[in-house]
């Protein structure tokens, strides 16, 4: 079975994350499945991947302050590079001949450059199924339906998608009542629960030992993902950690992110030298080794990061990113029941506060392995089975001959 993934990126390590974990999964789960992902993402070579999985690489682009779309690298316009992202994915698609291709949130595409490669696999491709990867939650719903009716995605998932498959659950965030999906879209919804992630390869007391930190003191654990907007955060986990450690015996570790500028970087860095027993790194490809390791972790609130909090039952601080969009805020509102989380909004952000709770935060931790999580962490089998009853599928005399002719006249 081949396998085409496109995840589109703009914008922190979340997408390619996610996506990587599914890729890794199904290679794992799935006998004899190649994988191809098309991504811009600038991070993407950064990944270990299995066997079986194999990667183009788009043009960057970026998400400008005003919520826009700029180039991040290339001196070219935006539409040239959007025409040569356009034209390489439908490329993919002619030659890998994928029997599915999974779509990461937006149905169109950036800038709807997915549009013409859905168009050649509706006409061409009969046998290949496509489906809609959406996180739990994309965005406030004011916001959301608005931008879902102006760019027609309503008809894009009807028209051209099998079914959309939802990494979440409808007790925490039901998409079809919050986004108002009309009722025929609704029918192709599978909820699938959150995405479990991987269990730690080294343990506990492993990752310590390397770090120099002993039984007797807590380790606090701070990431904001791709870090460019996460400099308020590490600021005041700085400041916070240093409170909380005049008391107790706490040690801080801060990954500032690859996406942090650099003058903020610096920054943080001055900051932590300032504030004895909290070092700085860029960025953990192995992050659930450290969370693991960490008593407390304080973090955003990605969806990414909130399923290894989750997975790992984590004593946590969730400080949601709620611009340019609200996704985050949503999440850690509705993760708030969690017995295990603790939210603190961006507006109520100083360090008092933030110690205060990490005081608190660091005093449960005692006791938090033994909490279960309530939420539904089964998204990966179950994408698994999707992705195999396509396999099982019944396949009709046209549909094969289509197929043929295709493969033929691609070879």
């Amino acid at each position: 079975m081949r396998l085409l993934v496109y995840s589109h990126d703009t914008f922190g390590l979340g997408n390619i994350r996610r996506m990587l974990a599914i890729c890794t999964y199904l290679r794992s789960s799935i006998p004899d499945l190649s994988v191809l992902i098309v991504s811009g993402s600038p991070m993407l070579q950064s990944f270990r991947v299995l066997p079986g999985i194999d990667y183009i690489k788009l043009p960057c682009l970026k998400r400008t302050e005003s919520g826009g779309l700029g180039v991040r690298f290339l001196d070219l316009e935006v539409e040239q590079v959007v025409r040569l992202r356009r034209e390489l994915i439908l490329s993919s698609v002619m030659s890998f001949q994928p029997d599915v291709l999974l779509v990461d949130k937006k149905p169109d595409g950036l800038a709807g450059e997915m549009e013409p490669s859905l168009r050649y696999i509706k006409c061409n491709l009969p046998l290949t199924r496509i489906f809609l990867v959406l996180r739990d939650i994309l965005d406030a719903p004011a916001v959301t339906i608005p931008a879902w009716k102006e760019r027609g995605c309503y008809s894009t998932v009807q028209w051209y998608y099998d079914e959309v498959l939802v990494l979440g659950s409808r007790e925490v965030f039901d998409v079809c009542h919050e986004y108002e999906f009309p009722s025929l879209l609704r029918e192709k919804v599978r909820f699938c629960g959150y995405i479990a992630r991987e269990a730690p390869s080294r343990s506990r007391q492993e990752v310590r030992r390397q770090l120099g930190i002993s039984e007797s003191q807590k380790l606090v654990l701070v990431t904001t993902g791709g870090g460019e907007d996460g400099r308020h955060v590490l600021a005041a986990s700085i400041e916070a950690i240093r409170q909380v450690a005049t008391n107790r015996p706490v040690q801080g570790l801060l990954v500032a992110g690859p996406e942090l500028p650099a003058k903020s970087a610096l920054q943080i860095r001055v900051a932590a030298q300032q504030a004895s027993g909290i070092r700085v790194i860029e960025f953990l490809e192995d992050m659930v080794n450290y969370m693991n390791a960490a008593d407390v972790v304080i973090s955003m609130a990605g969806y990414n990061t909130t399923c290894e909090l989750l997975t790992l039952n984590k004593t946590s601080i969730l400080i949601p990113r709620v611009m340019p969009v609200e996704e985050q805020k949503l999440r850690a509102q509705r993760m708030a029941a969690v017995p295990f989380f603790r939210v603190i909004l961006p507006d109520a952000l100083r360090p008092p506060v933030l110690a205060r709770t990490l005081a608190s935060q660091l005093d449960a931790s005692e006791t938090t392995g033994t909490v279960a999580s309530p939420v539904d962490m089964g998204g990966l089998p179950r994408i698994a089975e999707t992705l195999m009853e396509q396999k099982s599928r019944p396949i009709s005399g046209v549909e094969l001959a289509r197929h043929l002719e295709t493969r033929m006249v691609s070879q």
